[in-house]
């Protein structure tokens, strides 16, 4: 068998001839670069479609391309089933004893059955334990359960934050996004809404877009109270009171807050934040398959999730500089549902702007279903890449063969669908039709054996002991809260009043915002300062601003040499402000010192000090390939982007190789044709004088033995003319022979050749492990003339 473990490629199985029901020794090689034009999968059940499918996953992740892969059925946490040493004490765990009850054996036994079988196939397909160490050792696999603890759990209130500016200022992406996000939502709390129809759609999608398009997040419970009281007194041309009364909104809110309040809903705000790049790479940059395992959610739960998730992948996408090799891929398994030809659900938008432009920045989306009839294969006709397995009945048949059409005139091929048509009726289980459009025809394949144990759904306390011992990445961002009030031994040195002090207008005065409560709220004055600094490097060509904002108590500042050494970092975004007080609220007492602008102005001066002492920009290099990180691109990015440059340069390199041999492969192939041609020619001239050959020596015997003479003339002619025939004869023997050693020359040839190619392939970097990547680092300062401090203001925090 030719290698397989080509850069770029990914190994599926082997050609296979109908005829004769077996597989050519050659691997079936799929590039890479192919799926950035998305592909879907469709096979009955038992057709052979989820090992089909794991074994794409296997192969993106052993050429470290993360992938995200969303499982309604609980099938793909078979991907972390993976046993080097192929024992079966390694299977034990995870058989299925009422299996082996059924067939009769003790599941030990049984066990050792499967560990034989599973070796036996990897043989087969020129597979072994060190392959299944490699696609271990090459990316970092997990399972997250959103609404579960049983796997990583996921926080999906970071969903409702404000997209990145790109998105915000992409006004069909805006609404997309509203939409499908609201649509969701509402779903979730069974609120069947129309986008253009329904008042509950366009109250919460007004609300959102309001909140979105001031850079605000809005959660959940932000969102019951700005149900209750809109930012707005109209909605169209219409007052609010008339198109949503208040009393009616407040029946909207309550659905919301009970959905917030109930049990089951908070493990939708543990586990790590629903972030796209945390789910394809973890902090250090190692590629990640990411299984989001939805099986134990209800319909309405599902939708929401992935519409929620495809939401945050377009809006990663749109983040994203474009790139024509494959970045990473997200899959969904039984897409039944979720992509119809007619509904409208949620999660279709999403997943169809998804097809149209994420191949541009190198994401390619697979598809999977047994269930062709409730795919939308007008949404598909742009797919590049067809598996189809067997299908069920000739209703499904129909369908898929509508969606080949599709997808071939939208690449301006053609299609014999009389041919795909007996070719789909004739496909037996894990052979698969390949129906490429960067590929000259279809292909029959068998699919190869998957190295992960396919010992079908995970349930819930399996998937715990696969993540036991594993946490999320980093805690979910906490919903928004008061800050915690001040120890008793502080709270009782100053003495509350119920008025703020009243200040002079030279200092600036805000507010944290207050959490509606039913105790009174108390306030603690704080520092609020923000600075701008500027870095300049000219080695790493680095021009760049930035924004430090600092908080501290009064009490800490007041009197302190560096009143900002005790400060918080807040990063580079000022907290949300408001210009007016909560109710019936008590204030603690203020420091003279804070009441005096002169002491703003001196601690504005301590801000720009401390800020250019315990600021740096640190800006990663990497010398091969040349690169610099982006100011604010911390390490883990920095190396996932150097591991795709890298990539879409061995892509290069490799097209390039290909070009250069091409000529060279076309001649020999012409040379193995005509010589194969020469070798049908001679065998027909020497099976046309073998028969004239024995006609003559017939003849002639024939002459012999009933002429009258048997010297005569006739007799010894046709003697010699046999005699003749027979040296001919021989002559074309020869030249046959001469014929097949040329074509065996010429096979020998394209051997060596593609040995040659193949040799030159391998020289080229493989595959890019983004954690092995050699960085220096190079720390810059501010300008010290640059710094500028936007403002120091006195803020008053509340507590309860």
């Amino acid at each position: 068998m030719q290698p397989y473990e080509q850069l770029g490629a990914f190994y599926l199985g082997r050609p296979y001839d109908p005829a004769t029901r077996t597989t050519r020794p050659t691997p079936l090689l799929y590039d890479a670069k192919d799926l950035t034009t998305h592909a879907v999968c469709v096979g009955m059940t038992g057709s052979g479609k989820t090992g089909l499918c794991l074994a794409l996953l296997e192969e993106a992740a052993i050429d470290g391309i993360p992938a995200i892969a969303i499982d309604p059925k609980g099938d793909l946490g078979n991907l972390l089933l993976t046993f080097p040493d192929l024992a079966p004490a390694d299977f034990r765990p995870w058989v299925d004893e009422a299996e082996a009850a059924r067939k009769g054996m003790a599941p030990d036994a049984y066990a050792a059955k499967v560990a034989d079988t599973w070796k036996s196939g990897l043989e087969a397909w020129d597979q072994d334990g060190e392959r299944i160490r490699r696609l271990r050792a090459a990316a970092d696999l997990a399972i997250y359960t959103p609404g579960s603890a049983a796997g990583l759990p996921l926080s999906v209130l970071r969903s409702f934050a404000a997209p990145p500016a790109a998105l915000r200022d992409d006004a069909d992406a805006m609404r997309e996004r509203l939409m499908s996000a609201v649509s969701g939502l509402l779903g979730l709390v069974g609120v069947a809404a129309d986008p253009i129809k329904s008042r509950e759609h366009i109250l919460l999608s007004s609300l959102l877009d309001r909140a979105w398009r001031d850079g605000r997040d809005l959660d959940l419970a932000g969102m019951i109270a700005a149900i209750q009281k809109p930012p707005f007194d109209k909605v169209g041309v219409l007052d609010l009171e008339s198109f949503f009364p208040g009393s009616e909104r407040f029946e909207l809110a309550m659905r919301l807050n009970n959905l917030l309040a109930s049990p089951g809903f908070a493990a939708w705000s543990e586990g790590e934040p629903l972030d796209v790049a945390r789910l394809l790479w973890t902090p250090r940059g190692r590629p990640r398959i990411s299984i989001l395992s939805i099986a134990h959610l209800s319909e309405a739960e599902r939708m929401f999730f992935v519409t929620l998730l495809l939401n945050e992948v377009l809006a990663w996408v749109r983040t994203q500089p474009g790139t024509s090799s494959l970045r990473a891929v997200l899959y969904m398994d039984e897409v039944y549902g979720y992509f119809p030809p007619t509904a409208e659900p949620p999660s279709k938008r999403p997943m169809l702007t998804l097809l149209k432009q994420a191949r541009a920045f190198g994401v390619g989306c697979v598809l999977a279903t047994q269930n062709p009839v409730d795919l939308d294969y007008k949404g598909l006709a742009n797919t590049g890449t067809w598996f189809l397995g067997r299908l069920q009945t000739e209703r499904d048949k129909a369908r898929v063969l509508e969606g080949l059409e599709g997808a071939a005139t939208a690449s301006g091929a053609s299609l014999d669908r009389a041919a795909m048509d007996t070719i789909l009726s004739g496909l037996g289980n894990r052979v698969f039709l390949l129906h490429n459009v960067h590929d000259d025809a279809p292909v029959l394949f068998e699919t190869r054996w998957v190295m992960s144990y396919l010992r079908g759904p995970l349930t819930r306390t399996q998937i715990r002991t696969l993540m036991e011992g594993r946490s999320a990445v980093a805690p979910a961002a906490p919903a928004p809260q008061a800050p915690a009030p001040a120890p008793a031994a502080a709270a009782a040195s100053t003495v509350p009043v119920s008025t703020p002090p009243i200040l002079p207008p030279e200092v600036p005065v805000f507010y944290a915002p207050a959490e509606a409560g039913t105790t009174p709220v108390r306030y603690r004055p704080r520092l609020l300062g923000s600075a701008r600094l500027h870095f300049v490097n000219a080695s790493t060509k680095v021009d760049a601003w930035d924004r430090r904002v600092l908080r501290v108590a009064v009490e800490d500042a007041v009197g302190a040499t560096s009143p900002w050494e005790a400060a918080d970092d807040l990063g580079g975004e000022e907290p949300r402000l408001v210009e007016r007080a909560a109710p019936a609220a008590a204030f603690e007492e203020l420091p003279a010192d804070a009441m005096q602008p002169r002491s703003y102005a001196d601690w504005g001066k301590a801000l720009a000090d401390h800020v250019y002492r315990t600021s740096t920009l640190t800006i990663w290099k990497c010398s091969d390939p040349k690169a610099v990180s982006e100011p604010g691109e911390d390490e883990g990015r920095f190396r996932v982007r150097v591991a795709q440059i890298a990539r879409e340069a061995r892509d290069v390199d490799v097209e390039k190789l290909r070009k250069r041999y091409a000529p060279r492969l076309a001649q020999i192939q012409d040379r193995i044709r005509r010589a194969e041609e020469r070798v049908e020619r001679e065998a027909s001239q020497y099976s046309a004088q073998r028969t004239q050959t024995a006609i003559s020596v017939g003849a002639g015997i024939l002459g012999a033995l009933f002429g009258r003479k048997i010297a005569s003339v006739g007799n010894v002619g046709r003697a010699t003319t046999a005699m003749r025939g027979i040296g001919r004869a021989a002559k074309e023997r020869e030249d046959i022979g001469r014929a097949q050693q040329e074509v065996e020359a010429q096979h020998k040839a394209l051997a060596d050749l593609e040995s040659e190619f193949q040799a030159e392939i391998a020289s080229l970097r493989g595959p890019v492990d983004p954690t092995s990547i050699a960085l220096d680092t190079v720390e810059i300062r501010p300008r010290k003339s640059d710094i500028a401090v936007e403002r120091v203001a006195l803020v008053w925090e509340p507590s309860r």
